[in-house]
């Protein structure tokens, strides 16, 4: 008997587990494959950088994210967050034009920085910059299984999940009374139509080099410092998760990174691709479970606009729809949601699946 079940062990659930862990609970992480990150999480650039762009909910979300990710990193895993800075780059005239109107709601830490003095750096661009020196890169793979560490895992494809007298049953040697789902695209066990998650494809290639790059950058991919002569770079690559990638999947990406670097200096050593959850509005999925069957039986006025209240499926919790922005996103959505679990503190509005249920509800 577990006090929680993580089910799906990506950067979400390897956060939550460690959070849940450090709290002194009994946790164990469950998945399909056998090996921590095998998925979307494996295959991130891992970048940590601020959102810039106009003021919403979700920048100043995402740069709240960014502020805790970096401290969470430094203080516990620094030997897998290489503080390399990181530099945004204007894609081309349009986006140089409007990053002078993203400076008024830039994360406050950051640095103009002049595109000789990008150039300098390795960097082919004409365009000014701004320059997080906060910013870092993870380590994907390493991050998850330290996270992981003193948190049993185990790999196995749950079929089914039923609650019983009190606690989760997910087969005849597993139960919980706390069960977190962090399942990211695949969405088999229990009805969370409403929270409307989608894949999209990312890939990252590392590539040995002795291209001296003095810094990571971000346009419209990521190109990490050289590390240990390995330079990493990777990008979503199609929004179309139901369809493999292409023979080549690295094509588009080192495209566009040979606008920005000399490409032919690098030599690939492996190609990492995965798909990654996101939601309608892009925002993380973050806290209960609304019991749909229940809502629809007893409150049919909801599909004609009525609102009712909301009952939740007890003790059944998700952490998902990080996107691509998972490694900034994941150490606070996990500090979050263990709140709401433990210490019955309200969940942030900006992140709780609940906004989306209603609307979900008219459109059937």
């Amino acid at each position: 008997m577990y006090d929680a079940v993580v089910v799906g062990a990506g950067v979400a659930g390897c956060a939550i587990a460690y959070t849940l862990h450090q709290k002194g609970l009994k946790v164990c992480v469950v998945d399909r494959n056998s090996q921590i990150a095998s998925g979307g999480s494996g295959a991130a650039g891992a970048f940590v950088s601020p959102k810039i762009g106009k003021a919403s909910s979700l920048h100043s979300l995402t740069n709240e994210a960014f502020a805790f990710a970096v401290k969470f990193y430094q203080t516990h895993f620094p030997q897998y967050f290489h503080k390399t800075g990181i530099i945004r780059i204007p894609k081309d005239d349009r986006d140089n034009q409007n990053f002078a109107l993203y400076r008024a709601f830039n994360y406050p830490y950051f640095k103009d920085i002049k595109a000789h003095t990008i150039q300098s750096l390795g960097i082919q661009s004409p365009y000014d910059g701004f320059l997080f020196e906060e910013g870092g890169v993870v380590d994907a793979k390493e991050m998850c299984e330290a996270l992981m560490g003193g948190v049993e895992f185990t790999s196995v494809e749950i079929h089914k999940i039923e609650q019983k007298e009190g606690y989760w049953k997910l087969n005849e040697a597993m139960k919980c009374r706390f069960l977190v789902l962090a399942t990211g695209y695949h969405n088999e066990l229990i009805d969370i139509e409403y929270m409307g998650i989608g894949g999209v494809w990312g890939c990252r290639g590392d590539f040995k080099s002795s291209l001296n790059i003095g810094t990571s950058i971000h346009q419209d991919l990521s190109i990490s410092q050289n590390m240990g002569g390995i330079i990493k770079i990777g990008a979503t690559h199609s929004r179309d998760a139901s369809h493999p990638l292409l023979p080549n999947p690295l094509e588009s990406l080192m495209q566009k990174a040979s606008r920005l670097i000399d490409t032919t200096q690098l030599e690939l050593v492996e190609v990492f691709c995965g798909v990654r959850s996101g939601s309608k509005d892009y925002a993380p999925l973050v806290g209960g479970v609304v019991d749909s069957a229940y809502m629809l039986q007893n409150y049919p006025q909801i599909q004609k606009g009525a609102k009712a209240p909301l009952k939740s499926i007890e003790n059944l919790f998700v952490i998902n729809g990080l996107g691509g922005r998972g490694f900034v996103l994941a150490p606070l959505m996990a500090h979050k949601l263990m709140q709401f679990i433990l210490e019955g503190k309200s969940i942030d509005e900006r992140i709780d699946p609940n906004r989306l249920f209603f609307k979900w509800a008219r459109r059937l």
